[in-house]
């Protein structure tokens, strides 16, 4: 590019068409960029409404936003008393949301204490994930940890197996170390998995693509809805919290089973769980085991004794540690819909034998 000035041509130094910043522009602009990655999804909180009513539990549409989840652990840890934390078991597969485990708990004790922060399909090495990354408003609570051992009812299960297999919540997964064998992700998505935990941004990004594009980005929006405006996409309502609700009866299995139970010494689900215990103790927490109930029901009986010297294990470590726990025996065979599911029934008898018994943080279970 040439300046002209009067009858002479001058030659501008890296002269182009593209506008160059001088260093107090580019820092000028360092300051306003990470004020907007700081500050939006803040100020998206006061736009989005979200007010958790009576046994809230994240909507089942959802169960991979965790942005949504900090977010309501951080209410949740304000108002509750007591943390209700696991998998589908907590969160109530089967049930409507009055009817979980937590919503039983809240009606025998005559109020709102307990909060259920259940994700489906949450086994230990992605909960150990969430915990650590997405928990950390949960620190100087009472919290009800539940272990399901379906998680550890095969080496499929429990992630040892070499092949390689689609899992849960594999953005929760430990992308380093521990190595999960059947994880089978390149280094670059690796990488971009550990900056997104801790980038608030992209959670937040994230956040709007769950709930509101379908589970995509924009472009991918855009294409699969062509005539239809993306910004009017975003309404800033969420999903309700009881808009899923399986039914019972279609999945009730029969027969007898053999599993290939896992051993607890090698078992990567466990190392995590027991990773889990301790990051919510280190963080203030009371913590509280609840162990099953499993239906025994549909095992052979050599499989019901590896699962109960499975437990007898757990029990001994969770002794060892003075973590109080609780291994309620299995409930009559209607009351479950599956291997691990409970119904509305039989959640009313398990949180009747937590308050009855009064092994809720007093004691450690025998």
């Amino acid at each position: 590019m040439q300046k002209i000035t009067g009858e002479k041509t001058d030659s501008v130094l890296f002269g182009s068409n593209c506008l160059r910043l001088s260093p107090g522009e580019w820092l000028v602009e360092a300051v306003l960029v990470t004020a907007v990655v700081l500050s939006a999804p803040l100020l998206w909180q006061r736009v989005e409404n979200f007010e958790p009513g009576p046994d809230y539990r994240l909507p089942y549409g959802l169960s991979n936003d965790y942005w949504l989840y900090q977010r309501y652990a951080d209410r949740a840890a304000e108002k509750y008393d007591t943390l209700v934390i696991g998998d589908s078991v907590v969160w109530g597969h089967y049930v409507s949301k009055d009817n979980t485990l937590s919503a039983h708990l809240n009606r025998l004790v005559g109020e709102e204490k307990f909060a259920n922060l259940g994700v489906d399909g949450i086994h230990p090495a992605a909960l150990e994930g969430l915990l650590r990354y997405y928990g950390r408003p949960i620190e100087n609570k009472n919290v009800i940890l539940h272990l399901n051992l379906l998680w550890m009812s095969s080496p499929k299960h429990d992630l040892q197996t070499e092949k390689e297999h689609r899992f849960n919540h594999p953005e929760l997964a430990a992308q380093f170390t521990p190595k999960i064998p059947c994880y089978k992700a390149s280094w670059a998505d690796r990488m971009s998995i550990a900056v997104k935990r801790v980038t608030p941004l992209f959670n937040w990004m994230n956040h709007l693509n769950i709930a509101y594009f379908g589970n995509m980005d924009v472009p991918a929006w855009t294409v699969a809805h062509p005539y239809d405006c993306p910004f009017e996409a975003v309404t800033a309502a969420l999903p309700s919290s009881d808009d899923y609700e399986r039914d019972a009866k279609a999945a009730k299995p029969t027969g007898n089973n053999a599993l290939d139970w896992v051993d607890l010494n090698t078992s990567l689900q466990w190392k995590f769980f027991k990773r889990s215990t301790e990051l919510l103790k280190q963080r203030g927490n009371k913590v509280f085991i609840l162990l099953g109930p499993f239906n025994e029901h549909l095992l052979t009986a050599e499989s019901i004794d590896k699962y109960r010297k499975m437990q007898t294990e757990i029990a001994a470590w969770l002794k060892q540690n003075n973590i109080p726990y609780d291994m309620p025996p299995v409930l009559n065979a209607e009351l479950y819909s599956d291997a691990s599911h409970p119904l509305s029934e039989g959640y009313a008898k398990l949180a009747k034998r937590l308050i009855e018994n009064r092994t809720l943080n007093t004691r450690t279970g025998e």
